[in-house]
């Protein structure tokens, strides 16, 4: 398995991935628009970055993340908004994997800390997470608006 960047190129497998994530959530099965796509993650200001896992020509799974400032003082943190494993390959290490990738770029980027938030209805994630050894934090309310 290899972790890398996505890059324009892959606008296409992006947008199958997106339509897997909305069908994993409960929703209808629909393709991203590749249009939307790029502009987020390619465009001169992205507003996101996707690592892919591959297996050769095969996408196993994406972990999207930004930046966020501040985080503690002036410190910055890296935000993972989705963490998705397609289902052929789920159990396989490749969460994990992602990860431990997010981990070292955040390394990377000089960042101080990775944070996220899980669903609490997603038992897979909760337990990934348990897994590697990490504690929910208590001291925040998650809004939408």
């Amino acid at each position: 398995m290899e972790i890398s960047t996505a890059t324009a190129a892959d606008t296409d497998v992006l947008s199958v991935i997106l339509g897997e994530i909305e069908e994993y959530y409960g929703g209808e099965y629909t393709l991203g628009d590749p249009d939307q796509i790029r502009a987020a993650l390619f465009s001169e200001q992205p507003v996101a970055t996707v690592l892919l896992a591959r297996d050769g020509d095969e996408v196993l799974g994406m972990a999207s993340y930004s930046r966020l400032w501040p985080a503690a003082g002036a410190d910055t943190s890296l935000y993972l908004k989705e963490l998705f494993v397609r289902e052929s390959a789920r159990r396989r290490g490749v969460a994990r994997a992602l990860m431990s990738a997010l981990r070292e770029e955040a390394v990377r980027l000089g960042c101080s800390r990775v944070e996220w938030t899980a669903d609490t209805d997603n038992p897979p994630a909760l337990a990934l997470y348990e897994a590697l050894g990490v504690q929910p934090h208590q001291g925040k309310v998650f809004y939408r608006a």
